[in-house]
C-alpha cells in the first residue's frame, strides 16, 4: 500500500525538487508542462506549468490552447506529448469516448504554441470487432528509434464482452510504432495481464522501462494503478504489482523521473482531484497527494519537463 514504505518530508521532496531545476526564468535551464484536458474535452487542449513539478499554472487564464477538428463530435481527452530527436512535440488523443470510435488524434508543434494539421489515425481496421480506442499513449524509444503509440481497445473476437464492465468493455492495450508518422507498422496486441487494462503509461528508470496501468475491472471492483516493467518496449512483464494509487478510483497516469526519483500524478475522477505518489525504486511508494496543486477541473494529460524557453514562450503566447 502507498505510503508504508519511504518517507519522504515536504521539505526534503522540495529539496530534490530544486536541486533538480533552475531558478524560474533561467532560459538555460529547466521547467515543466502539463498538458490536459477538462470536463469531456469538447474544448481542447489546456496547458499548465510548473518550476518545481509540484505546484501548477494554468496557461491562457485557463482557457484552452488548441481546438479538436478530428473525430466524430471531436474531443480533445487524454492528451499525451511526447518529444522526438527531431526537436518537435508529438501529441496524440482520445478524439471520443462513444463507441465504434476506432482512431485517435495525432498532431505536432516545435513549441506547443503553433501546432500542425490535425490527423485522424486509424489503426483498428484489421480487427473488425473493435469497438473503440480509448487513451493513446506515445512513448519515442531510444533504443529501436522508434515512435510506439499504445491504447485500449475492446475487441470481443479476443477478449469477449464483460457484463459487470460498463457497456460489456473487456480492453487489453494494442500497439504500431513508426518513425514519422506517415508509415505505421501492423497493429499488434501489446499487454493481456489476464483482466480489463487501460490507460498504459511509460518511462525509463534504472535501466528498465515501465509501464503504468490501470486495473479496469469492475466487479469486483479495482479501478486502481498498477505497474509492469521490462528491458525491452516490447517484452514488458504481463506480471504486474499490487495497487499503488490507493483506494480512490485512479486513472490516466503520468509518470516523470524526476532525479533519483519516480513521480506518478494521476487521476482521481470520482472525487475530482489529483493524486501523486513518489519511489526511488518503484517498489514502495508515498503519497504526496498533499504537497501538488494543479488546474481546476484538470483530467489524464501528461507532464513533459522541458527547458525554460518553452516556459517563457508560452507564458508570451498565451497571457
Amino acid at each position: 500500500m502507498r505510503g508504508n514504505g519511504l518517507k519522504i518530508c515536504a521539505m526534503a521532496l522540495l529539496v530534490l525538487v530544486a536541486s533538480a531545476c533552475s531558478e524560474p526564468g533561467n532560459e538555460g535551464g529547466r521547467a515543466f508542462v502539463f498538458a490536459y484536458f477538462t470536463k469531456g474535452g469538447e474544448d481542447g487542449l489546456h496547458l499548465a506549468y510548473s518550476h518545481d513539478a509540484l505546484k501548477w499554472t494554468a496557461l491562457n487564464g485557463g482557457k484552452p490552447v488548441l481546438a479538436p477538428k478530428v473525430g466524430k463530435n471531436p474531443r480533445m481527452r487524454d492528451p499525451c506529448i511526447a518529444l522526438g530527436p527531431d526537436g518537435k512535440f508529438h501529441m496524440v488523443w482520445t478524439t471520443t469516448t462513444e463507441p465504434e470510435n476506432l482512431g485517435f488524434g495525432y498532431a505536432s508543434s516545435v513549441d506547443l504554441v503553433s501546432w500542425s494539421e490535425q490527423r485522424y489515425l486509424h489503426p483498428m481496421e484489421n480487427f473488425k470487432t473493435a469497438r473503440n480506442i480509448w487513451a493513446p499513449e506515445l512513448f519515442y524509444n531510444s533504443d529501436d528509434s522508434l515512435f510506439y503509440v499504445v491504447w485500449a481497445s475492446s475487441v470481443p473476437e479476443l477478449f469477449g464482452e464483460v457484463e459487470t464492465n460498463e457497456r460489456g468493455f473487456n480492453h487489453r492495450l494494442f500497439y504500431t510504432s513508426t518513425r514519422d508518422f506517415e508509415a505505421f507498422a501492423p497493429t499488434e496486441l501489446f499487454f493481456d495481464p489476464g483482466f480489463s487494462v487501460i490507460d498504459g503509461a511509460f518511462f525509463r528508470f534504472k535501466g528498465e522501462i515501465f509501464m503504468v496501468l490501470k486495473n479496469e475491472v469492475r466487479v469486483p471492483r479495482e479501478k486502481n494503478l498498477r505497474l509492469t516493467s521490462g528491458k525491452k518496449f516490447t517484452e514488458l512483464s504481463t506480471g504486474v504489482s499490487p495497487n499503488i494509487s490507493g483506494d480512490i478510483p485512479a486513472e490516466g497516469p503520468t509518470p516523470f523521473v524526476l532525479g533519483d526519483s519516480v513521480f506518478i500524478y494521476f487521476d482521481q475522477y470520482t472525487s475530482k482531484s489529483y493524486g501523486a505518489i513518489v519511489s526511488t525504486d518503484c517498489k514502495t511508494w508515498t503519497d504526496i497527494s498533499g504537497k501538488i496543486s494543479v488546474p481546476k477541473g484538470a483530467h489524464h494529460g501528461t507532464i513533459l519537463e522541458v527547458e525554460s524557453s518553452v516556459v517563457t514562450k508560452l507564458k508570451e503566447a498565451f497571457k
